[in-house]
This record gives structure tokens, C-alpha cells and sequence, in this order.
């Protein structure tokens, strides 16, 4: 009897209930149309006045959408997404796809308006008894009204505003409500369906109908087939739990209901509908959609444009805005970058370097006259912080965070003798001519020099002794210094150029120090600088040998190609700010003189099929690192070893205090490829990286020609001679050197006194950079001893002996020898820069 009662007192329960809310549903709907603050009651008026104050219409954002970055051949080479999502039209959408996201959600909805009366007053009932929160009753209207709230909040960083948008309130759902109506006013059914699939989470990472049949099935959404579907269509109920990859029973469970409902609505007949129910998750179709670089098939090339996006004001006034664009935007993103070319640097350095071994190896790759990078390849390719496995996050052809341009690389690497080519534009800048000629001998020594800096005329203090590595020494000019890397021979020309203009020369061909600073500012006063004491980046020397083979147009590296938003309009890019910094004359002249080291210490690195080609060989002190620096008209590129000093390797046992000498790569064979190192630049980084990389980059390109060299800067160009009458010998020295000559010195006979100051080997004019002597008497030229004449001799007694001669006088005293002239003093190693800072 208790029983009956208690189930008697429910129902009268539920009854009244339904009535109460029946009611109040329809105040509140009224109330839809009408001010709020009429209705009566406290808690309904705070509701009104909320309901007043909030705006007519519903904010609907963009869809945050990935974004892609195209390689030269159109690969995808990496996504960026906050949301995983291609946005797609609903007529590229499958009706079978539209239909069945329709039937689970809201099948009455091209019938109803924002609201569906029915199925919210049966969610009122069953919520008026429940303690949990509303349920269901949604139309798809208002889920998308939710979705888009939701969307907006995450977009903002604003948790508040995301809960509330999920918050199972009554209050919210009129909010929904509200907007919802607005919304129908101003889209039309199709538009709100198609906005509602492509916004919708969709399980497992994926949002939208497009993302996610790629993601599950391998398959565009236009092609979606009843099983496929029915399946997606279910997920959108409770995405965390149903998605297939994580719950494959539970996803088929949902997805038969949908189908289920589809054949009772009649969208499909019960035998398509069983037979869909047969086919099962095939879960080999799931493809993954990496989110940034780790994991891509280049991650150092990706962390490289995902810097550089960082650092476009088109995109955003911060690197926070710019990255939101980036990860929201839907953005595709076209490089130059050569997946050909790339995988050849990269087999290039694998094959010689595995990622354990203690060095780093890079090669980069430029177009010439636009900046655009080609490749970039390190022999520790995969981004990651497993060390032992060879992983690095660094890219290390690139400066770092201790750098000016923090691109995500480390602090930089000497570059030996390629600098000797930015002591040679910078003489030819100074009107020195590629003839100009030097005594360089195996071993000289610089200590007490005069030098000239940026400050002025400096001495090098103390002992500084250079010596000669290839063998090569004597008098020579610059092509032969430089085919044979003759390293007296270039001190000796930095010290006449001076170090002011040969670092400015460096810094406007575009190489930048690995670490924070100006590179003039660090090492004008350094003379070293020609030998390649700078640390520096990889890429930014290539960007300098790039301006050479441009014939003297220096570009910025860029790897941004082109840039369009998700409608298809330009996005404005990063340009490569290219500008002629040396004359076409000097880059002329420079490309003849480095043309001329592939017969030299370059010939292991000529790449083959007889390209016109030029480059310099780099080998630091120690033979720590060793480079190729090269290029063609089409392409420049360099190629690079260096021990790595953070390696333990080289705190080991071998390289212990026991030994009295530095790390080298000469003759060592690396532990891990059992790569036996040469030490050497036109060995180890150019006729084993360089080369074959080089040789596929340049396949189907023209073999282009350098432009030729003009007379002026082979053998220089006349200048005149100042005059130097009555000056002493000093200041007869400082105006040659001042007007940009070198100063000698030569003898010859004379009536002065030996060691006389008479004047100079030359007036009038000679070309910029060449030799004037300055000559003293060596005392007067010694007389000609006469020379005594013998009878024949006879071969016969003569008949009879002749009458004696008269007695000859006595030879008159033979006058004394003249001096030996004095010994040539030494060729001067040093002059003034004919410019000043």
C-alpha cells in the first residue's frame, strides 16, 4: 500500500511538474521577444537582467584551421594547428555525411526554427526531476551557438568564458537560445550545417568533418561512404570516449545506432544500413597529423620557418600574435625548399658523419640574387633530447639564443681561410689589383707591425709568428696566394688593406658572428680576422659567397616564398632586402680570383659536368674545423666539420694533460661512422659534402658564366704617383703608403756616398697597390780592370833571335777596389690603408 502510494505521489509529482515547466517554457521563450525586467520573481528578474544586458547578436570568429608549409614540389612538409581542422564548403562534403550528422542530432532541423519546442519541453521534464543539469534538447542551432562560445574562449586564453559556455544551467541554455534565433535570422539552414561540421570536435585531435575522415579513414569528406559516415556523425555526442583509435567497440556501438537511426528515419534502407554494420575499423587507414617540426622530415627547415613567421609584422604585432596566426590562421606557406636537394645534403653528410659522432657537420645551400635557402642539412637530423642517440634541438647552421638573430643554433665555428676572400673584395674595393705582389715566405714574422684599425694606426704587440700550410711561399700575386691559400701572403695584404675596411667588408657580404656582437666592432684590430678567427655561421657564409656569384648583390636568407591566408589572399612576405653592396667590377674580379683555387688546394672539390665554378678551401688553427665555401651562378653553397667541444669525447683519456697539443680532426677516425678524418678543407667537407650535394642541387640548371674580369682590377688601375721632392725618406714612405702604395726599397750605383737617399723607383703614375721603391746609392760603380794581352805561342825557333826591344816602362798602380755595395734591407710588411674609418 506504501508502495502504490509513493509511485501514486510520483507521477502527480512529474505531472504538476511538467505543467510548472510547460509554463515557465513559455515565458521564457516569450521572453525571448520581450524586455526581461517585466517578468516577475527575483531569481527571473536576475536572470532578465542578464538576458537584457547581453548583445542580440552571437560574435562568430573565423574557424581556426591549420596551417601548411609547402615544399618547391608542393609536399607538405609540416602542420601547425591549435585546432586540427580544414575548413571545407558543404557542397565538398558528402550528403550521406550531412544526412546522418542531421539524423543523431536534430532530424526535425530543416522543420523548426532555433528552437525545437518539442524536444526542449521533454529535456525540461526530464531535467525538472533530475538533480545533474540539463539534457539534450539542443537543437543543432544552438550546439553550434555552443561550439562557436566555446571556440572563442579558447582563442582569448579565457577559461571563465569556456566554462560557462559548457555550464549545465538553465540560464545558459536561454542564452544559447537567444543567439541561436539571431543566427537564424541572418544564415540559412545550410550555412549554419555546413559552419556546424566543420567547427565540431570530432575525437582523437581532429575538429571538422574534412580533418577528421583524413584522420580515420584516409579519406577527403567528399568521399565519405555510410559507414564512415555514420561513424563521425556518432562521435560528436561524447568525442572523448567514442573516437575510434582510443575505443574501437564503443565507436562501432554509436556509429550502429546512427545507422540504425538513419534507416528508421528512412535516409537509408534497413539492408544498407545491416550491411554497414558489418565493415569494421580498419585502424591501418589512421594517419597522423604531426603538430610543428618535431617528427617531420625536416625539423631544423621547419623550426626555420616557423621562426622566421615569428618575426612578420604582416602576421601580427608580436611573436605571440604572429604564432596564433600561425597555429589558427589556415595559412599555407610555400619555400623553395628542394626535397631533392635536401635529402642529397643529407646522405652526403651520413654517409662521412653518423649524429653520435663528436663533430658537427652542416652543408647550406642559397639561390643567388634572391636569398632563398635551398637546403640545410646537419648530421644530427632528428629533433629530439635523446643526445646519446645523436638528437639535438639545435640547428646549427644558424645562430642561437646568445646570438642577434635568434634562429634556434648554436654559437658559431672559425672559419679559417675562407676568410682570405673578404681580404681580397675588400684590396679590390681599394683599387689593389688581383697582380699586386708579395714576397711571402714559408714563416714571418708580425710582431711590432704597423696595423691600421678602425681607431687608427695600431702595432701588433708582442711575437705573432705566420707560417705557411700548403707548401707554396716566395714572390707571388693574389692568384696565387689564394689558389695555394699562402697565408703570409694575406696578412701582409690585411695589413696595407687595414682591418677596418676588411671586417666592414665581411659585415655587408652578410656574415654574422654566432655569438652577440658586431663583427667590426670585435675584430678590426685583430689582423687574425684574415685567417678566419671569427666565430661565425655556417649559412650567413654562404650568404657572403652568394654575393660574389650575384655579382655583387647581397641578399638576406629567406626561406618564405609566398604566403595566402585561408580565402587565397597574399599575405605580404619577409623580403630578402637585396641590394648591390660591392660593384659588379669587384664581384667580377673576386669570382676570377676564386676560380682560380679549383686548380689549387680547391681541385678535390670541383663539382663535375663542367660548370663554371669558384671557391675557397678553410682549414682553422689546429685543424679544428675545415671548410668549402663554393658556388656556381645558380647556386652557392658551403660545406662544414667542426669538432663539437661540448662532446665528452674529446674530455676523454685521449685529448688528456698528458698530450701537448689541441682536439684536431687531422688523421683521427671518428668513433661512431669510423670516418677517417684528413683535416682537410678541400677533403673532408668539399669533395665528400660539398660535391654531392652541390652536384644534385645543380642537375637541369644552366651552366651559367661568371662575367668577365675588366684590366683594372688584374693589373690595377693607374693612380698617381705623389710627389715626394725634398722630403726625407720617412715622409717620402708615408705618401706612397697614404696614397696606397707599398713601399721598398732598391739601390743602385751612384757618385753619393753608399746608403744616399736618391729618390724613388718611379714618377708619374702606377697602378693602385703596386710596388715604388725607394732607392739610396750604393756607392759608385767599380772601373773596369784592363785586361793583359800574351804573345802567341811559338812552335818554331826562329832562325835568328831579334834584335832586343827597348825596355818598356813600368805599368802604372792598379787603382783601389771600389766598396761592396750594402745589402738590400728586407721588403717593408707594412703600409696604411688608403682610406681612413
Amino acid at each position: 500500500m506504501a508502495k502504490s502510494s509513493a509511485r501514486a505521489g510520483s507521477l502527480l509529482y512529474r505531472a504538476i511538474m511538467f505543467l510548472v515547466v510547460s509554463v515557465f517554457a513559455g515565458l521564457l521563450v516569450a521572453g525571448l521577444f520581450i524586455p526581461f525586467a517585466g517578468m516577475a520573481g527575483a531569481a527571473t528578474k536576475a536572470v532578465a537582467t542578464g538576458m537584457d544586458n547581453l548583445p542580440a547578436e552571437l560574435e562568430t570568429p573565423p574557424q581556426a584551421q591549420q596551417s601548411k608549409v609547402l615544399m618547391a614540389n608542393g609536399e607538405v612538409l609540416a602542420t601547425f594547428w591549435e585546432e586540427n581542422r580544414i575548413y571545407k564548403p558543404l557542397e565538398e562534403i558528402n550528403p550521406l555525411m550531412r544526412k546522418a550528422q542531421v539524423a543523431i542530432e536534430d532530424h526535425r532541423f530543416y522543420e523548426h526554427g532555433a528552437l525545437d519546442t518539442r524536444a526542449t519541453l521533454r529535456a525540461l521534464v526530464r531535467n525538472s526531476s533530475s538533480s545533474s543539469g540539463t539534457q539534450g534538447g539542443s537543437s543543432l542551432t544552438q550546439q553550434y551557438v555552443k561550439q562557436v562560445q566555446v571556440q572563442s574562449a579558447n582563442q582569448r586564453g579565457d577559461e571563465v568564458a569556456k566554462m560557462a559556455a559548457q555550464a549545465p544551467t538553465v540560464s545558459r541554455k536561454i542564452q544559447e537560445l537567444r543567439y541561436a534565433i539571431a543566427l537564424e535570422k541572418r544564415l540559412s539552414k545550410d550555412q549554419i550545417l555546413e559552419r556546424y561540421l566543420n567547427i565540431a570536435y570530432y575525437g582523437d585531435g581532429t575538429y571538422g568533418v574534412e580533418q577528421a575522415g583524413r584522420h580515420y579513414f584516409n579519406t577527403a569528406a567528399k568521399d565519405l561512404n555510410l559507414e564512415q559516415s555514420a561513424m563521425l556523425a556518432g562521435l560528436v555526442q561524447n568525442p572523448v570516449a567514442t573516437d575510434p583509435v582510443n575505443y574501437p567497440r564503443i565507436a562501432t556501438e554509436r556509429r550502429n545506432v546512427v545507422l540504425n537511426r538513419m534507416a528508421e528515419l528512412n535516409i537509408v534502407n534497413h539492408a544498407d544500413a545491416d550491411a554497414a554494420k558489418k565493415v569494421t575499423f580498419d585502424a591501418s587507414k589512421v594517419q597522423r597529423s604531426p603538430n610543428g617540426c618535431v617528427g617531420t622530415r625536416y625539423p631544423f627547415l621547419c623550426d626555420y620557418v616557423k621562426r622566421s613567421l615569428q618575426k612578420m609584422p604582416s602576421l601580427g604585432n608580436t611573436p605571440e600574435e604572429r604564432l596564433d596566426a600561425l597555429k589558427r590562421g589556415g595559412l599555407t606557406i610555400e619555400t623553395e625548399i628542394d626535397p631533392k636537394t635536401q635529402d642529397a645534403a643529407e646522405k652526403a653528410i651520413g654517409r662521412r658523419i653518423d649524429p653520435r659522432d663528436p663533430v658537427i657537420a652542416t652543408m647550406t645551400m642559397l639561390k643567388p640574387g634572391t636569398g632563398l635557402i635551398l637546403a640545410m642539412a646537419q648530421n644530427r637530423p632528428v629533433m629530439g633530447n635523446n643526445a646519446g642517440a645523436g638528437e639535438s634541438y639545435y640547428n646549427y647552421s644558424v645562430g642561437g639564443s646568445t646570438s642577434d638573430n635568434d634562429m634556434g643554433g648554436a654559437e658559431g665555428y672559425q672559419a679559417g681561410s675562407t676568410f682570405k676572400a673578404f681580404t681580397a673584395a675588400a684590396a679590390l674595393e681599394e683599387g689593389m689589383p688581383l697582380s699586386k705582389t708579395y714576397n711571402a715566405p714559408a714563416s714571418m714574422e708580425f710582431g711590432g707591425k704597423k696595423y691600421k684599425s678602425c681607431r687608427g694606426n695600431e702595432k701588433v704587440y708582442g711575437n705573432w709568428t705566420v707560417k705557411n700550410s700548403t707548401g707554396t711561399n716566395g714572390v707571388m700575386d693574389m692568384y696565387r696566394a689564394a689558389a695555394y691559400s699562402v697565408n703570409t701572403y694575406f696578412v701582409q695584404l690585411i695589413m696595407d688593406v687595414g682591418g677596418c675596411e676588411t671586417t666592414k667588408m665581411a659585415e655587408k657580404l652578410g656574415v654574422k658572428l654566432g655569438s652577440k656582437g658586431n663583427i667590426v666592432e670585435q675584430f678590426n684590430a685583430i689582423p687574425s680576422f684574415t685567417l678566419g678567427s671569427a666565430e661565425v655561421t655556417p649559412l650567413s657564409v654562404t650568404e657572403a659567397y652568394a654575393t660574389f656569384a650575384s655579382g655583387g648583390k647581397h641578399c638576406d636568407p629567406i626561406i618564405l616564398k609566398k604566403i595566402t591566408d585561408k580565402s587565397g589572399k597574399d599575405i605580404p612576405v619577409q623580403g630578402a632586402n637585396c641590394k648591390q653592396v660591392i660593384t659588379p667590377q669587384v664581384a667580377s674580379g673576386m669570382n676570377s680570383l676564386l676560380q682560380r683555387v679549383m686548380s689549387g688546394t680547391g681541385a678535390r672539390a670541383t663539382i663535375p659536368g663542367g660548370y663554371p665554378q669558384a671557391g675557397k678551401t678553410g682549414t682553422t688553427d689546429a685543424n679544428q674545423a675545415v671548410w668549402f665555401a663554393g658556388y656556381t651562378p645558380e647556386v652557392a653553397g658551403t660545406a662544414m666539420i667542426a669538432i663539437d667541444k661540448t662532446h665528452p669525447y674529446w674530455k676523454s683519456k685521449q685529448w688528456a694533460n698528458g698530450y701537448d697539443r689541441k682536439p684536431t680532426l687531422k688523421g683521427i677516425t671518428l668513433p661512431a661512422s669510423k670516418y677517417s678524418m684528413e683535416g682537410s678543407g678541400g677533403g673532408d667537407a668539399g669533395q665528400d659534402i660539398y660535391v654531392p650535394s652541390m652536384s644534385k642541387a645543380l642537375e637541369g640548371k644552366p651552366k651559367t658564366k661568371f662575367g668577365e674580369v675588366t684590366k683594372d682590377v688584374t693589373e690595377g688601375k693607374p693612380v698617381a704617383i705623389p710627389s715626394v721632392k725634398g722630403m726625407s725618406p720617412d715622409a717620402a714612405k708615408a705618401a706612397l703608403e697614404d696614397a696606397g702604395f707599398t713601399v721598398g726599397r732598391s739601390t743602385k750605383s751612384d757618385s753619393s756616398p753608399s746608403g744616399t737617399y736618391l729618390g724613388l723607383s718611379r714618377y708619374g703614375s702606377a697602378p693602385m697597390g703596386s710596388t715604388i721603391n725607394l732607392v739610396y746609392s750604393s756607392g759608385p760603380a767599380p772601373q773596369a780592370q784592363p785586361k793583359q794581352t800574351q804573345a802567341p805561342a811559338q812552335t818554331k825557333a826562329p832562325a835568328a833571335p831579334p834584335p832586343a826591344p827597348a825596355p818598356a816602362p813600368a805599368p802604372a798602380p792598379a787603382p783601389p777596389p771600389a766598396p761592396a755595395p750594402a745589402p738590400a734591407p728586407p721588403a717593408a710588411t707594412f703600409s696604411k690603408p688608403t682610406k681612413k674609418p
